[in-house]
């Protein structure tokens, strides 16, 4: 279907695979079995999950390896690791699924002399306690998507956050990274659903009072999340949960232009306040490529869900606006109460088809890599007064630089690919999300990469929009997120950091330098 790549090339073995010795022994004294040196274990926690990171790991080239990986199941461990780590002068790079693809958990450090440990908080994996008159739920850091979401389906809830990375990222991951979830509109973001967070800090204990809302001063929650690990590891939160869904509608809406779409049926479906949980507009070209289309028309994916009341009324509401603004209903579907299916995106309405490939892309990297596909997605936001131009400018940007560093035609078959969907929707804006298919250069994969990624988010920046709406800063990003946050905030940041972390042990080189 695209037209380039090549026979597949099988990744390096473990065994052959190229990894500095660790610098640190496993401590005789203290917890036992709270430290690894195996090899298996360093590897896992070596890399992210960004296109590079897969390139290397495919290589067998993990040269930032971490020099032990530590699993604590309690606090207390969590406090010895650290205390250990500044007794050695190591990094603690905390860890929950290894998702990142932005550089955040990688011991890519600045002093490459130093060690480093990654602080894997998986263990921290229960749902602690439930309150079912304030609808919270106190849950612990470590938990991956399903297994959070299996043990509050036991209480009739959910949390209702479903990234991309579902299958495999952590509550607290997606805390210090304010992650987003799949729906579009409303509560979305992770700093939507935060009550409290409970850290450790190499000074002690950073808890928040579980509170609805208050005026008090700047939110201790709020400069966590976003943290990226910097200023505390993140044990456990109170949540805002809800009763799961049993009322949906979807459709599918058809458009002949992407841009259009957008700052018409789009924004005015936004502006609506009728509060889609899915409002997802693909251009033909991503359309075509994950199934959910045949390339000839630009997809708006709508959906509504309740678990009280039907929500068909809204459907109808938000189709009309969509057909006022040129727009073709291709399918509609409305269902009640019923056995729930296990699709954490089965409220988001449109092709069932796109969601499987939602879920299913993070997988194909692997397969990209091996058969000569460079892949990458970069994603920001911007608002609708700006929106069209940006656009423009930053897809052009792009083509210009995959058409530099990759060759092949500019149009027709075997031309890299550049499409563009919008995931997350204000009323003052929107989140374009691009996806980048090329061929690579086998070889030269991380230079075709690097260059890419640095033409797009310059352009971004220049453009007036974010580095990241959701995948966060780490060490990959930090050139432009230095450009993007104000100078004073800088300073205050690294103040913070100072009076939590004067050691400077926690995730060094991430949002400041060390």
């Amino acid at each position: 279907m695209l037209g380039f790549g090549g026979d597949p090339v099988p990744a390096v073995g473990l065994d052959e695979a190229t990894m500095p010795d660790a610098r640190l022994e496993v401590p005789e004294a203290g917890t036992a079995g709270l430290f690894s040196r195996d090899r298996h274990d360093r590897a896992v926690h070596a890399l992210g999950k960004s296109y590079g990171d897969v390139v290397r790991g495919h290589r067998g080239e993990f040269l930032n390896a971490p020099d032990l990986v530590a699993r604590p199941t309690r606090e207390d461990e969590v406090l010895e690791v650290m205390e250990r780590a500044a007794e050695r002068g190591a990094a603690v790079i905390p860890f929950g699924g290894g998702t990142s693809v932005v550089g955040g958990v990688e011991p890519r450090l600045a002093d490459r002399s130093g060690p480093a440990i990654s602080l894997d908080m998986t263990a921290f994996d229960r749902v602690l306690e439930v309150d079912p008159v304030s609808l919270g739920a106190r849950i612990q850091a470590g938990v991956r998507g399903p297994w959070l979401e299996d043990q509050l389906r036991e209480h009739g809830l959910t949390l209702r956050h479903y990234p991309q990375s579902f299958e495999y990222s952590t509550l607290g991951g997606w805390i210090v990274t304010r992650a987003g979830g799949h729906f579009a509109t409303g509560e979305t973001h992770i700093d939507d659903l935060v009550e409290s967070v409970r850290a450790l800090t190499p000074r002690g204990t950073w808890q928040s009072r579980r509170l609805p809302g208050s005026g008090a001063g700047p939110s201790p929650d709020r400069m966590l999340l976003g943290s990226e690990g910097i200023l505390g590891v993140v044990t456990e939160a109170w949540m805002r949960v809800r009763p799961r869904p049993q009322f949906r509608a979807s459709a599918t809406v058809e458009f002949p232009e992407f841009t259009a779409a957008a700052t018409g049926a789009v924004r005015a479906i936004a502006q609506s306040r009728l509060g889609p949980s899915n409002c997802r507009l693909i251009d033909p070209l991503e359309a075509l490529t994950t199934g959910a289309g045949d390339g000839s028309a630009t997809l708006l994916l709508l959906g509504f869900e309740s678990a009280a009341v039907p929500v068909d009324g809204q459907l109808g509401q938000a189709i009309a606006i969509a057909i006022d603004h040129g727009g073709r209903v291709a399918s509609e579907k409305v269902s009640g109460p019923g056995p729930e299916g296990t699709d954490p995106g089965e409220s988001g309405g449109g092709s069932d088809r796109w969601r499987d490939a939602f879920l299913l892309a993070p997988y194909l990297r692997d397969t990209f890599v091996s058969c000569g596909v460079l892949s990458e997605t970069f994603e920001t936001a911007i608002t609708w007064d700006l929106f069209e131009e940006f656009h423009r400018a930053v897809t052009a940007a792009t083509r210009e630089a995959v058409a530099s560093v990759c060759g092949g035609p500019p149009e027709g078959p075997g031309a890299p690919r550049v499409s563009c969907r919008l995931t997350h929707v204000y009323p003052d804006g929107a989140a374009p999300y691009f996806t980048v298919l090329a061929p690579a250069v086998r070889g030269g994969e991380l230079e075709q990469w690097r260059e890419i990624k640095a033409a797009a988010s310059q352009a971004i920046i220049e453009g007036g929009g974010t580095i990241t709406h959701h995948h966060a800063v780490g060490r990959d990003h930090r050139p432009w997120y230095d450009r993007q946050r104000p100078g004073l905030f800088a300073d205050a940041l690294r103040a913070a950091k100072g009076g939590v972390d004067p050691g400077g042990l926690l995730n060094p080189g991430v949002l400041i330098d060390p």
